[in-house]
């Protein structure tokens, strides 16, 4: 089987690591940088040309899509899946997903806990109200562009708020603020998600000083057992946004588990350093069995 990981960095731990995983389960693996594909659609159907070369044979791919290049990179997902590529992630949930605001929407309508947030297109004096919509300071303002914990303020009073909401809004940047779960401490989980099943998880607790627990801002991982409850919320998010690999990052409240964020390209590193569990391996055994269905299906229709 060859299986394509779309990446534009071959040197990343995911990425090496899904190659290695590939290799060892005697499959043949390729990285394509995926913002250098030529995607050519005629009446002979769609093709993809990479490097000057047709990309053919390709059994299957990974989505290692960067937030920067989401536009395109989910193009090329979506044209690997109309030659009839399995794809680990599909290009509509990758859409879904990064769109912080929709993906919120979508998890509200599930029915899944979370943090409660607001949005708005924000009127002359209008601070103050969505202040109060999400029960007062503290509270936390984000970007809704902003990934790895950047574009995340703190404001920790009333008058701090307004004011950096008026600032972003000034500068008309889309945000959305969330009300502040004190009780977390800084900390949330990550549930790793493949093919339905929680594979690992991992507990991230930010720098002391610092709210937002993200690794690349200093904080540490260790292994976590979750709870029944987090579990369910966990798969009940990946499922919502109809991903079959997801990242689900989640706070510990009093009122139970709340989902922050469904990420549908998770890093390996962090959840396999910290858990020992081999993560890369369960994406390819999923690939593998995916991979089988749609040639019994194929083989049927």
């Amino acid at each position: 089987m060859k299986i394509a990981i779309l990446s534009r960095n071959p040197n990343l731990y995911s990425t090496k690591r899904l190659f290695q995983a590939i290799t060892e389960a005697g499959h043949e693996a390729m990285i394509v940088n995926h913002s250098i594909c030529d995607l050519i659609l005629e009446q002979d159907g769609p093709t993809i040309f990479y490097k000057g070369e047709k990309l053919s044979n390709v059994d299957a791919i990974i989505p290692r899509i960067g937030a920067s290049v989401t536009f395109y990179g989910t193009a090329v997902v979506r044209q690997f899946e109309l030659m009839n590529t399995f794809s680990a992630v599909n290009s509509e949930a990758i859409v879904r997903s990064r769109d912080k605001l929709r993906s919120l929407q979508i998890l509200s309508s599930a029915g899944l806990g979370m943090p409660k947030t607001a949005f708005t297109n924000f009127s002359k004096g209008g601070e103050k109200q969505i202040v109060e919509h999400v029960g007062g300071a503290p509270l936390i303002i984000k970007l809704l562009e902003g990934t790895q914990g950047l574009g995340v303020v703190l404001a920790e009073t009333k008058k701090a708020s307004q004011s950096v909401i008026e600032a972003f809004h000034g500068l008309k940047a889309r945000i959305i603020i969330q009300e502040f779960i004190k009780e977390a401490k800084g900390a949330d989980i990550r549930a790793f998600i493949v093919n339905g099943k929680v594979v690992g998880a991992m507990k991230r607790q930010g720098a002391e000083g610092e709210f937002r627990s993200n690794l690349h801002r200093g904080g540490k991982a260790t292994i976590i057992k979750l709870s029944r409850e987090e579990k369910q919320a966990a798969l009940g998010a990946a499922k919502a946004l109809g991903l079959d690999v997801a990242g689900v990052d989640m706070l510990q409240s009093a009122r139970g588990p709340l989902i922050l964020e469904v990420n549908s390209s998770p890093g390996l590193e962090g959840i396999e350093k910290a858990t020992g569990i081999n993560i890369a391996g369960e994406i390819i055994k999923f690939i593998e069995e995916g991979v089988k269905k749609k040639r019994v299906k194929r083989s049927f229709s």
